[in-house]
């Protein structure tokens, strides 16, 4: 056995014994070792293998496995630009607090500064946003076994608690299984399958809790982050009466602890000035809300306590009054009682938004971005898992979707940009053992075609994929440059559109298409099925600026004055 091929069988065995589940393998020379030593524990059934040839959608593939899993997922590369293209990835996970084990492999000291082929200095590439874990030079000598054991070991034990971690290997020649003498080791790990080093598992409460008094007007805004933190918090929103908004993926979580979840509450606050009987005297944020500029707005207006991580709270417009790592039950002596009137005003105000919303949306000829939204979350089986792109379907869908308890909603909202979405949502679908579904735009699916690229030897995912096809970017069309007085360059530079046939791109990589040109047979579309397909929706991103604005006014009108 050479030691190219000793170290990465020990690896990848203590990886397995450190419970990595799910492994992203891209072909490549230097990384030889360590994929031919993953191909054997995946034959073993000691893992789950995924094999994908395009970096860049193979460390989003292993997001949305470790999202939908809770495991750390690992994705295993070549040298050079391979491990860049793993960048945005990292980025991603890193800002959303999701563990990712990145086996970049290198070239040996010696060719660092030679000129030689695909070698770039690739040690802490990824700077901040990703733990470094250099491994040794594997040598044929004594002593090595426990290091490299406890290099992975400490690799995980960052990964488990929500950090991307480079574990960088650098392999000489050769990289292929050698006849060679004897090992000078043994290359045993600990007896029973046990990790080399256990270590204590990730703090789940955080140390920090409320100490200051909780108004009995207080309104909870729940964005994206940890399940656990957002289901205690709610239950003090329950308990004391106060309403919540929470953007999609935070709503089931938010719904397990009993809050008071409004359809229309990101709508509400965008609508206009609030009425005194709205007024809260203090708003709770718990985790990150991304989406709404109403939410944002509402920032400021209010006393702002913030309940997420400690140090990287959210808090982009300096406002927040306090922060604290955790609310429960245990803090509902900081709450300065409970006002009988505070919450039905809320639920009032969210019913005559619903109701005019729902008026607006049926009047207008189908489809809308807002309908398919409201359409599609209706019409999913319970149980049913969701990743919604970071444009304008999760932002649809926190306008006027019924919130649902029975529904898992993932969306990358780390750095909200669209990419790897296709395969995060892939990703998504392979660790859940669940019906699987995703909302996206057009230029979402086409920034990440290779999500769709599944060779022939690899497990397909069960993943329904449901693309809103407006020819281009839609999402400007609601920002400032989307106004009459920008149109001399919005849509050459902002619209961007393609012309692209989806039909015949899913037919290039073998994916079933379907085209839903009505709403029930976008219902009919949305039927569990095995394997990986898409559903095309087509409209008019021309009547979308105009549309919102109606949206707004209407729900001004009927729920604000």
């Amino acid at each position: 056995m050479n030691p190219s091929t000793a170290q990465a069988m020990v690896i990848v065995d203590e990886l397995v014994r450190n419970d990595v589940r799910h492994v992203v393998v891209c072909p490549g020379s230097r990384n030889a070792a360590i994929a031919m030593a993953l191909h054997e524990a995946a034959g073993a059934g000691r893992l789950t293998m995924h094999v994908r040839i395009d970096e860049r959608s193979a460390g989003f593939l292993a997001l949305g496995l470790a999202k939908a899993s809770g495991r750390p997922a690992a994705v295993a590369c070549t040298s050079g630009t391979a491990v860049a293209n793993l960048h945005p990835a990292v980025l991603e996970a890193f800002h959303s607090g999701v563990g990712l084990l990145l086996l970049t492999a290198d070239r040996p000291p010696e060719l660092h500064g030679t000129g030689a082929n695909q070698t770039i200095d690739q040690r802490g590439l990824f700077g901040p946003a990703a733990v470094p874990v250099e491994f040794p030079v594997a040598e044929r000598r004594e002593g090595q076994n426990q290091v490299w054991r406890g290099l992975v070991c400490r690799a995980v034990a960052q990964a488990e608690a929500g950090r991307p971690v480079q574990v960088n290997m650098p392999f000489r020649e050769p990289l292929v299984p050698t006849f060679e003498p004897r090992w000078p080791e043994p290359l045993e790990g600990r007896p029973e399958g046990l990790r080399w080093t256990t270590s204590a598992a990730p703090v789940t409460m955080a140390g920090s809790r409320v100490d200051f008094p909780l108004p009995a007007r207080t309104l909870m805004v729940v964005g994206s982050g940890r399940d656990d933190r957002a289901r205690a918090a709610a239950a003090v929103a329950a308990s004391a009466g106060w309403p919540a908004v929470a953007e999609p993926s935070g709503q089931a979580a938010a719904l397990a602890g009993g809050a008071a979840v409004l359809r229309c509450g990101a709508l509400l606050l965008a609508a206009g000035e609030l009425p005194v009987s709205l007024r809260p005297e203090a708003v709770i944020v718990v985790g990150r809300p991304t989406l709404s500029r109403g939410v944002r707005g509402l920032m400021g207006r209010a006393p702002v306590y913030g309940i997420g991580d400690h140090p990287q709270w959210t808090d982009p417009q300096y406002v927040a009054t306090h922060v604290r790592g955790w609310l429960d039950l245990d803090d509902m002596s900081r709450v300065d009682g409970v006002d009988p009137g505070w919450l039905p005003a809320w639920r009032d105000a969210d019913a005559a938004a619903v109701d005019a919303v729902e008026k607006l949306l049926a009047e207008q000829e189908w489809p809308t971005g807002l309908r398919i939204a409201a359409e599609v979350l209706d019409a999913l089986p319970a149980g049913a898992a969701l990743f919604l792109g970071s444009s304008n379907p999760v932002r649809d869908v926190d306008l006027v979707a019924e919130p649902r308890s029975d529904v898992v909603i993932h969306a990358n909202r780390g750095v909200a940009g669209i990419d790897g979405n296709v395969s995060t949502a892939a990703g998504m679908a392979l660790a859940a053992d669940r019906p699987a579904y995703a909302l996206i735009g057009d230029l979402t699916l086409l920034h990440d075609l290779n999500g769709l690229l599944v060779g022939p030897p690899e497990r397909r995912p069960d993943l329904t994929i449901v693309v809103h096809n407006d020819d281009g970017g839609g999402i400007f069309t609601l920002l400032e440059q989307g106004a009459a007085e920008y149109q001399p360059s919005f849509e050459r530079v902002f619209g961007t559109p393609h012309g692209a046939d989806l039909e015949s791109l899913c037919r290039g990589y073998h994916v079933a298409y379907t085209r839903a040109g009505t709403a029930d047979e976008l219902r009919a579309a949305l039927t569990p099925r095995r394997g990986l397909r898409v559903v095309e929706v087509r409209s008019d991103r021309a009547l979308l600026r105009d549309l919102h604005a109606r949206l707004r006014a209407t729900v001004a009108d009927a729920a604000l004055r």
